[in-house]
């Protein structure tokens, strides 16, 4: 493998006088200053070595063969315990009416409490461990709803859930961002994120076997818990011996593999990791508007998350349906929101989108709410159930938002603050969301429904919003930079050797002349 990298001439570079140093949009003693990415201790400031494209093509494939697998087994356990109490309900669950809603909504608010706290603790130490213990936890903390009966029982135990669980998004875009370029990432991310409709088939047919079962010693649905939690403790298991926390620390790769991940990397300009908490960066990520509109895009579609995904069941056997038929007839709508998923992941690395696959995702959600309004009392259980389908294609759109997340802020702390506003914004989505199918409007749902189809309406306005503002801020910095460039006479290799530098000075979007915004 050696013999394809090509060690650089010093000769290709001109270097710059020490009066063009101190007039740089960032100096080098303030790159120095600024606590740079872990990723210098192997590959230092400067591109030191060239890797041919099959090099790099090579070990693509092999990082495809490792991480994402790893992350969509992460996401299928969680989205399968996270939804558990979607199966229970139909099969015994002691819990209904309003204590229904209030247990469904305790996963979400201790997703909210632990979300900042868990976030800015995986910056100190190694993700991938901390994520794989917390796995192991909240594994363990399933297989514990099969040994209580009581709401204040249940109401804890999904509490504690949501927050082990509260770590895993922030964490897997991380490791995406830390492996991936830009344009590979919205279709990796979509690899673990179509899990979520994976599971919902997986999770329908173990459900449906579950059901027959005629056991008096355990019910139907503690036997899912088992299952489920036990399933949970083997990814997490997994998770800490193989799950790479870094390109610095990929236990699977060569010390040349591990140069040659962090060179592929280097000109995205989003850098590694970096375990210094950087205030500056926080403040510039509660000051940047971008951020607050990715915010109120989560909202907008968690908001219909936290209700579909605790009541979707509950919809179908509304139409008429027995329990069994329910947990069947479930399955298809996880295969429509996979294909979206794989569909939107596949179109924003191919035309370097993130906001248009949110508008492509939440449409057919739009159109699958009004039908579900407008014919509901037409007896057309066929049509109605299509409808069902339609409306889980929107989950596709949180997707995007992760892959935008990774693509479009640099810094390490900011990049880590705004995935964790994300995810409390998802929280407070999803307790929202499992409020507004009330009981009282039982079977029919049609204030919850309306609700769906007029948050995912503003959405489409908000999507074309955030995509106007990149474009906008691209100009911006392509005006700076052939400014810059006129200014201090760089040749297209000083501009090269400039960025080489910048990439992993863990400078964020807004300091770093060099970083280009994925629209």
């Amino acid at each position: 493998m050696s013999s394809e990298i090509e060690p650089k001439s010093l000769g290709e570079k001109r270097s710059a006088s020490v009066d063009d140093e101190k007039q740089s949009a960032v100096s080098i003693s303030e790159l120095d200053s600024n606590g740079g990415d872990e990723a210098l201790r192997l590959v230092g400031k400067e591109r030191t070595a060239e890797f041919s494209e099959e090099y790099n093509e090579r070990l693509r494939r092999k990082l495809d063969l490792w991480i994402p697998p790893l992350c969509a087994a992460v996401y299928f356990t969680q989205f399968l315990d996270k939804t558990s109490l979607n199966y229970a309900s139909i099969m015994g669950l002691p819990i209904t009416g309003q204590n229904y809603n209030l247990v469904s909504m305790a996963f979400y608010l201790g997703f909210l409490f632990w979300e900042f706290p868990t976030t800015y603790i995986s910056q100190k130490l190694r993700v991938a461990k901390y994520l794989g213990a917390n796995i192991i936890a909240w594994g363990a903390l399933l297989m514990l709803h099969a040994a209580t009966t009581s709401f204040g029982g249940f109401f804890a135990l999904r509490f504690l859930l949501g927050m082990c669980e509260s770590c895993v998004a922030p964490i897997l875009i991380l490791i995406i961002s830390m492996f991936y370029k830009k344009d590979e990432q919205g279709k990796r991310i979509s690899w673990f994120y179509v899990m979520n409709g994976i599971t919902q088939i997986f999770g329908g047919f173990v459900a449906y076997a579950v059901s027959f079962s005629t056991s008096r010693a355990i019910a139907p649905y503690k036997i899912i818990y088992l299952l489920l939690g036990g399933l949970a403790i083997l990814v997490g298991l997994a998770v800490v011996i193989w799950m790479p926390d870094s390109p610095v620390h990929a236990q699977l790769l060569s010390k040349e593999e591990r140069i040659a991940a962090l060179e592929r990397v280097r000109d995205d300009q989003v850098g590694v990791e970096n375990h210094t908490l950087k205030k500056e960066q926080v403040k510039e990520a509660l000051l940047d508007i971008r951020t607050w509109l990715i915010v109120l895009t989560t909202m907008l579609t968690s908001i219909p998350n936290g209700a579909l995904s605790n009541f979707s069941n509950i919809i179908i056997k509304g139409f008429g349906y027995t329990s069994k038929q329910t947990l069947i007839l479930s399955t298809p709508g996880g295969a429509v929101a996979a294909a979206m998923t794989l569909f939107c992941g596949w179109y924003s690395d191919k035309k370097g989108e993130r906001m248009l696959p949110i508008v492509f995702s939440i449409v057919p959600t739009i159109v699958g709410s009004a039908m579900l309004i407008g014919l509901n009392h037409s007896g057309q259980k066929g049509v109605l159930l299509f409808a069902s389908y339609l409306i889980g294609t929107f989950g596709s759109a949180l997707s995007s938002v992760y892959a935008y997340n990774a693509s479009n802020t640099s810094g390490h702390t900011k990049k880590s603050t705004i995935n964790a506003l994300t995810l409390f914004t998802f929280s407070i989505g999803n307790i929202i969301g499992t409020e507004i199918f009330q009981p009282k409007d039982a079977p029919n749902y049609i204030p919850g429904k309306t609700a769906i189809m007029v948050l995912l309406i503003v959405q489409l306005f908000v999507s074309f919003l955030l995509r106007w503002i990149n474009i906008r801020l691209n100009k911006q910095k392509k005006a700076t930079l052939e400014a810059e460039r006129a200014r201090r006479g760089w040749s297209d290799a000083d501009v090269q050797r400039e960025r080489e530098r910048h990439g992993f000075a863990d400078l964020t979007d807004k300091q770093n002349i060099f970083f280009v915004y994925t629209i």
